[in-house]
């Protein structure tokens, strides 16, 4: 009874594989950018990304003090690296085309903030990037500080000092 029980496991498993083989080798899943996800494919990429920051993203607070001056710093830092993919103030109708032409389209920050993220995983998704998307890792190009100034002026972006709000009107893409 058993054995029987088994068998039919695995031959449900190869039989699995096998579907699942002749499907990715005829080109049944599409590899183009500009055509929609499989379901499953946008629940184990959002999934696997939830759990990864939630073991993996740092749990202690931003290391960079909320100041005027350092909000400044990190918007400058967001125009010379982000704006070209994640657009300017004026949110989605910034996007260039390279961000347009992207897949999956990158989060335009200004309209679809990460102000409702914790900083830890804002600084984990920049240091490490993000797999299968646009999203490069930067930390051989920035410094951890710079990477948390990036990460205190994303959580910190829809409301802004004065000077700091001016600083981010100036930004180009």
């Amino acid at each position: 009874m058993f054995r029987g029980f088994a068998l039919g496991i695995l031959t449900v498993i190869m039989g699995g594989a096998i579907f699942a083989y002749i499907v990715v080798r005829t080109g049944a899943i599409p590899a183009n950018a500009d055509s929609r996800p499989l379901w499953l494919e946008s629940w184990a990429a959002g999934s696997s990304l939830d759990a990864v920051l939630a073991r993996d993203a740092p749990r202690s607070p931003n290391p960079i003090p909320l100041t005027t001056e350092n909000l400044i710093v990190g918007i400058k830092l967001y125009g010379e690296h982000c704006a070209f993919c994640h657009g300017t103030s004026r949110g989605v109708s910034s996007a260039t085309p390279v961000a347009k032409g992207l897949y999956p389209n990158p989060p335009q920050l200004a309209s679809d903030g990460v102000e409702d993220d914790p900083e830890g995983y804002t600084f984990w998704k920049i240091r490490h990037g993000i797999r299968w998307t646009g999203m490069p890792s930067w930390k051989s190009a920035l410094t951890d500080q710079q990477i948390w100034t990036l990460a205190l002026f994303l959580k910190h972006m829809n409301k802004l000092p004065a000077a700091a709000e001016a600083e981010w009107q100036r930004v180009q893409n």
